[in-house]
């Protein structure tokens, strides 16, 4: 089996190769949908790459842009935007400019707002319509643990919605595009972006850059081999890439080259500390990119190349094991990733060198599986350029589950990316979840999975008035939507009773933390809940429609759902995609009561979290999370434990990944027994009941 084949190597986008100059200023009526990309100097819209992103909610800056929302300053409207003619005044206000997104409240039709782009340009633009998406209320388990609690305060998913720009970039003699782009640069398993404790780049690693006009756009070039003495190379499809550090320029050699992404190994001999990454193609060369080399930063690689969800590991024989094929406890498994250190033999760096058990890398104090330290039998190269492997024994007394964590750490408390891993017999059970392996085994593999989601939730949070206090809100919510199988499979962020699981990503604010998922909405029909308390007439759930399609939700009256929790039935009629329902969500009583909420408003990183709880429903888990931002990057956290313990505490290493903030979050939630319930057109349908208390929290 040739192992570099899950090397993540992403498509060639159909992207508009830049023009070595623009004469004129450029013009353009793009409409961004949820996830794509802008290049504001050649009207290029794409996946990746560009000057803005558009998630569905806010805008963006990619790479080195920066703008400033310009509604407040200059006014809206068509013919306020008309008056832009040159850059000056864009220019006299970009010591304004920032990375920070446009929100969205600046983002309404007739707002405009500036950016300054990838090449120095100045452009303006005008919001001339917006299908924005708003958060879902809840995460769909193909995308984000559905255990995090419905309503996430630090993690909101937006999954469609669209914006219609008008723009203007003015072109200036000395900033007309120049060619390659770059906008990411990451581990090429991990994909931790820069600025997180846990991301950089290791010297002897496999890493990408991503951007635009890297390499030819026409000519795809093919995963280099490295067998047989062959040797990589440092130049490909047209394209070269330097890396500085400090007095230091070493040139990494290619596993492929393509206009939008690369993918090399930073040479073992590359010293630590801050430099920059260059790419030069058709004798042209990008802007220096920022970049860390640091000692170690390994990044373990997931099944489906998405550096979360389930893990990519192996038998010592490379048997793959998967939901259908648990791991059993006391077996030794391989882990398959790169970053642990530069290589004792550099001549790997280049060409296939069969490893020795001497040439150990022990940059990774612990593996933990499940919270349990597994014993870690080797660590080191792989024999294949940039590729380590990591061989632990999976403890005896380890939990079983289909997503169960797995994550490394360094003895100076730095963990790699988190993944999870099935652990068990045969098919693996996650009953407390509501999952097995076979029903993930057969769904992963289906073109498309429809799945239904019902829900309620009696949340408290901190009062949006100013004058401190709580808030109670109580709600049902529906949501309907057609997944790929990957999606489905990949399950990323899922983790089983007693893991922990961690999301990173860029950004100035844990209420605009993203994930996106293409998904496609489906027609449930009518939907109506009923209280069990006397005098409170049934509720229909009002369709998002356009706003957020295949979603469904409506607040609760006073009196619906209380703390005597009850029965509460839901009925559905046919729609024109799902057929008709009746499914009950069951909310026992005491409700989840959390203990030491007081204390747990300070959190100090360095030394776990504990938190205790009383009541909750009866077999099911309790749900920790927590958020915050800073610098430009944002974390997000989710731990579950079994609702019986009364205490949990999260560790060390999982505070670690998220910025010191005095503006974070923290919420503790309790979820009922999944209740499983079918429909014509859905694959999968289950309902839950949910009770969440969230609060500010500070993060030291």
């Amino acid at each position: 089996m040739n192992k570099l084949l899950s090397i993540n190597k992403i498509a060639v986008l159909a992207l508009v190769f830049p023009v070595a100059a623009l004469a004129a200023n450029v013009t353009g009526t793009p409409t961004l949908n949820a996830n794509q990309t802008l290049n504001l100097d050649t009207d290029t819209v794409g996946s990746s790459g560009g000057d803005i992103l558009w998630n569905g909610a806010t805008i963006t800056f990619q790479g080195s842009a920066t703008g400033l929302a310009l509604s407040a300053f200059i006014g809206t409207g068509q013919s306020i935007f008309n008056t832009l003619s040159s850059e000056s005044i864009l220019s006299a206000l970009s010591g304004d400019y920032s990375g920070a997104p446009i929100s969205p409240g600046s983002l309404a039709v007739g707002d405009i707002f500036a950016v300054k782009t990838n090449l120095g340009n100045y452009a303006a633009v005008i919001v001339t319509a917006n299908n924005s998406a708003e958060p879902v209320g809840f995460v769909p388990p193909s995308n984000s643990a559905r255990a995090m609690a419905l309503k996430p305060k630090g993690l909101q998913v937006f999954t469609s919605g669209s914006i219609t720009l008008q723009f203007v970039t003015f072109q200036s003699g000395s900033t007309t595009p120049t060619g390659p782009t770059i906008t990411e640069v990451l581990n090429n398993y991990g994909l931790i972006p820069g600025g997180f404790p846990n991301s950089g780049i290791a010297p002897g690693s496999l890493f990408i850059i991503k951007g635009s006009g890297l390499a030819s756009a026409t000519s795809v070039s093919s995963l280099e081999s490295t067998t047989g003495g062959s040797v990589l190379p440092t130049t490909l499809n047209g394209a070269s890439v330097k890396v500085t550090v400090g007095s230091v320029t070493v040139v990494p050699a290619f596993y492929y080259a393509e206009n939008v992404q690369l993918a090399l190994v930073l040479p073992s001999g590359t010293p630590v500390g801050a430099g920059t990454v260059t790419v030069t193609y058709n004798n042209q060369t990008s802007a220096p990119f920022s970049i860390q080399v640091v000692t170690s930063a390994f990044g373990i690689n997931s099944y489906y190349s998405t550096g979360t969800g389930l893990a990519q590991a192996y038998s010592l024989s490379y048997g793959l094991y998967n939901y259908g094929n648990s791991v059993p406890p006391g077996t030794t498994i391989r882990l398959i990733g790169s970053g642990l250190g530069a290589d004792p033999d550099p001549t790997r760096d280049t060409q296939y060198v069969t490893p020795s058990v001497s040439q150990a890398i022990n940059a990774l104090a612990h593996v933990y599986v499940g919270g349990t330290d597994a014993s870690i039998f080797y660590q080191g190269p792989e024999g294949y350029p940039g590729l380590d492997e990591i061989d632990i024994t999976v403890p005896a007394n380890a939990p079983t589950g289909c997503f169960i964590s797995v994550v490394g750490v360094t003895a100076a408390g730095v963990p790699t990316n988190f993944l999870s891993l099935p652990i068990g017999s045969g098919q693996c059970e996650d009953p407390g979840l509501g999952y097995s392996g076979s029903t993930l085994s057969s769904l992963s593999g289906l073109a498309t999975v429809n799945v239904g989601f019902v829900e309620m939730i009696y949340s408290t949070s901190p009062s949006t008035n100013g004058g401190g206090g709580t808030q109670t809100f109580t709600d049902a919510g529906a949501e309907f939507l057609s997944y790929t199988g990957a999606q489905f499979g990949a399950s990323s962020g899922l983790v089983s009773i007693g893991g922990c699981y961690v999301y990173e990503n860029l950004g100035t604010s844990t209420t605009t933390t993203t994930t996106t998922v293409s998904t496609t909405a489906l027609s449930a029909g009518t939907i109506t809940v009923s209280s069990p308390n006397a005098g409170v007439a049934p509720v229909t759930l009002q369709s998002e429609g356009s706003l957020v399609p295949g979603f469904y939700g409506q607040q609760l009256p006073s009196g619906f759902l209380t703390q005597a929790g009850g029965a509460f039935p839901f009925t559905a009629t046919a729609g024109t995609q799902v057929g008709a329902f009746n499914t009950t969500i069951n909310f026992p009583t005491p409700l989840l009561n959390w203990t030491n909420q007081t204390a747990d408003a300070t959190v100090a990183r360095s030394k776990g979290l504990t938190v205790t709880w009383s009541g909750g429903s009866p077999g099911t888990y309790v749900i920790i999370s927590g958020s915050s931002s800073a610098a430009g990057v944002a974390g997000f956290f989710s731990c579950l434990a079994p609702v019986a313990a009364q205490t949990f505490t999260v560790p060390s290493y999982v505070l670690a990944t998220l910025p010191a903030s005095t503006t974070g979050s923290l919420e503790v939630g309790n979820e009922t027994v999944p209740q499983a319930f079918t429909a014509t057109g859905l694959n999968y349908g289950y309902a839950i009941g949910a009770v969440d208390y969230a609060i500010d929290a500070v993060y030291q």
